[in-house]
């Protein structure tokens, strides 16, 4: 029994050994996932910093958030430039940090009192969705749009491109990003793939 165990923790080890030159892949593709959202996202913003800075500024279609031209501007430039550092592995855990509170307050401001989801999923992806009463809201509304549309448009054209739903616009999307950004703060841009890496090999923090 004992050499049982023995031989699969050699096998384990070996197993790593083969796996140690890779595993800075899983934080390369965290980055290349990541850094394109928020660099598009950052490019919107700034080509709207205006009516960016109106929708969070304003309490009865809006956020109503204090300094929102100032934070428009910290959301749009957190984006762009976070997303660029994401994607060359430049200082990404000092990125991550703007970029993490950006995904905290989107997600508290903008989404947190449409629960979870970020679709009206009919069956639940997530035990702790909290407002289950907007899945049953948004797909009655889903069917009465698509009943109106069936009945006065050409349906099978306008579904072409893909099936009608109503965004039920939870923090699904955020909370996922921040998950994925808290990886990258703790890990780091990923060993052989980031210049964060190579800065620091070539001033001796890391072994080569």
């Amino acid at each position: 029994m004992a050499g049982a165990g023995s031989g699969f923790n050699q096998i384990y080890r070996r197993f790593l050994r083969v796996l140690r030159p890779f595993d800075g892949l899983g934080m390369l593709a965290l980055r290349l996932f990541l850094g394109p959202i928020f660099v598009l996202a950052g490019l919107n913003k700034l080509g709207g910093i205006g009516d960016v800075a109106a929708w969070f500024g304003n309490p009865d279609w809006g956020l109503g958030l204090p300094a929102p031209m100032l934070l428009a501007w910290l959301a749009a430039l957190t984006e762009f430039l976070g997303g660029i550092a994401l994607i060359l592995g430049l200082g990404v855990r000092l990125a991550a940090i703007p970029l993490l509170v950006t995904m905290a307050v989107a997600a508290v401001s903008a989404h947190w009192q449409y629960g979870w989801h970020a679709l009206p999923e009919q069956t639940l992806t997530m035990p702790w969705e909290w407002r289950r009463d907007l899945i049953g809201e948004g797909l009655e509304r889903r069917d009465k749009a698509v009943e109106i549309l069936k009945a006065h448009g050409d349906y099978r054209w306008l579904t072409e491109a893909g099936s009608f739903t109503v965004l039920k616009n939870g923090i699904e999307f955020a909370a996922t990003y921040f998950a994925m950004l808290l990886a990258l703060l703790f890990g780091g841009g990923g060993r052989y793939v980031s210049l964060d890496y190579w800065i620091a090999r070539r001033r001796g923090f890391v072994p080569e």
